[in-house]
């Protein structure tokens, strides 16, 4: 193996682990900007309104990467060989799952930046079917993904990280003030990923 096979075949892990971490920890500053901004009673326009959105712009390019990093890892698990799932059949799984999760995070950088640009938002709304598909588009993505590196071999992930994932942003769209609670059960679920990509 060559230099360059070792840098490119530690890009998926590199990008794994930081997004894996990464993206809840700017998710949960985000929860935190969001009570500071809602202190005096209103959610608006201001420096913490601003930053946490800016912060939840970047969580989300993070879970972009971790989508793409995940099927990038999976894959090449898969082409190593697997007993239980045939190559074509996981490949065809992990596409539909990357190509959901990229839809849904894009879904989600739209209205963010919506809401950072009210001139934007004005020209070029979500469409409603959209809005209401993306968030959706993106848990089932990613969480495939998770759920094929807990059950897979080599495991990725423990199988306690995929239901912790999913309660924390069940927790989130159940009501935004747990944005704080969710984003760190997000964390702790995807935190030993980033230990074990390798």
């Amino acid at each position: 193996m060559t230099d360059t096979d070792a840098r490119v075949s530690h890009q998926p892990i590199r990008l794994v682990r930081t997004a894996a971490v990464g993206a809840p920890v700017f998710l949960l500053l985000y929860g935190l900007l969001r009570m500071i901004d809602g202190l005096d009673g209103d959610h608006g326009s201001g420096w913490a309104w601003d930053l946490g959105h800016a912060l939840f712009l970047v969580a989300f390019v993070l879970f972009a990467g971790l989508v793409v990093g995940l099927r990038r890892l999976l894959a090449s698990a898969g082409a190593a060989g697997s007993s239980t799932t045939p190559r074509t059949g996981l490949r065809v799984l992990l596409d539909v799952a990357t190509a959901a999760g990229l839809v849904g995070a894009a879904a989600f950088l739209w209205v963010i930046l919506g809401d950072l640009f009210p001139r934007l938002a004005d020209s070029a709304p979500l469409p409603d079917p959209a809005m209401a598909a993306g968030p959706l588009l993106f848990q089932f993505g990613l969480l495939t993904l998770l759920i094929r590196a807990a059950v897979g071999r080599p495991r990725l992930i423990p199988g306690w990280g995929p239901p912790l994932v999913l309660v924390g942003f069940v927790s989130i769209a159940a009501d935004l003030d747990l944005l704080p609670i969710g984003a760190a059960l997000i964390l702790s679920g995807l935190l030993p990923l980033g230990r074990r990509a390798d």
